[in-house]
C-alpha cells in the first residue's frame, strides 16, 4: 500500500512539474523550448566545470581558498587567453550561471541579460583554434 502511495505522489509531482512547464512555455514552440531549456542547461553545465577546473587549478598553485566565482571580472581578465587556450572559451565570473542565477530575481532584463551572456561565451572564442566549434552554440546568430 505504501509503494502505490509513494508512486501516486510521484505522478502527481510530475503532472505539477509538466504544468510549470508548460505555463512557462506559453504559446512558445515545443522545439524551441527545447531548444531552450537544453541551452540553459549546457551554460549551467560549462559555468560548473570551468568554475570547478579554474578552482582546482589554483589550489593546486597553492591557493586554497581561491573560488573563482567570487573573482571581479577585472582580476579574472588577467588569466582568459589561458583559459580560452585550455578550455576553448571563457566564461567572466559575473556571468557564471550559478552568479546569474543569484541576481535573476532582481534583473528584469533577464532575457536579455542571458543573450549577451552566451554572446559573450562566443566571442570570447573568436581568434582561437575553437572558435568554429563554439560559434553558434548557445546563440542563433550566424
Amino acid at each position: 500500500m505504501a509503494t502505490n502511495n509513494k508512486e501516486n505522489e510521484r505522478a502527481e509531482l510530475h503532472k505539477t512539474i509538466w504544468r510549470i512547464a508548460n505555463d512557462l512555455r506559453g504559446s512558445v514552440d515545443g522545439w524551441d523550448f527545447k531548444t531552450y531549456v537544453l541551452g540553459m542547461l549546457f551554460y549551467r553545465f560549462i559555468s560548473e566545470n570551468l568554475t570547478s577546473y579554474l578552482n582546482e587549478q589554483e589550489r593546486k598553485a597553492g591557493t586554497p581558498d581561491f573560488d573563482y566565482a567570487r573573482l571581479s571580472d577585472a582580476d579574472a581578465e588577467f588569466g582568459r587567453a589561458e583559459t580560452v587556450k585550455g578550455n576553448g572559451f571563457d566564461i567572466l565570473p559575473s556571468e557564471l550561471f550559478a552568479n546569474v542565477r543569484t541576481r535573476a530575481r532582481h534583473d528584469a532584463n533577464l532575457n536579455e541579460t542571458l543573450s549577451n551572456i552566451f554572446a559573450d561565451i562566443e566571442g570570447s572564442a573568436t581568434g582561437s583554434d575553437s572558435e568554429n566549434d563554439i560559434k553558434g552554440l548557445l546563440t542563433t546568430s550566424t
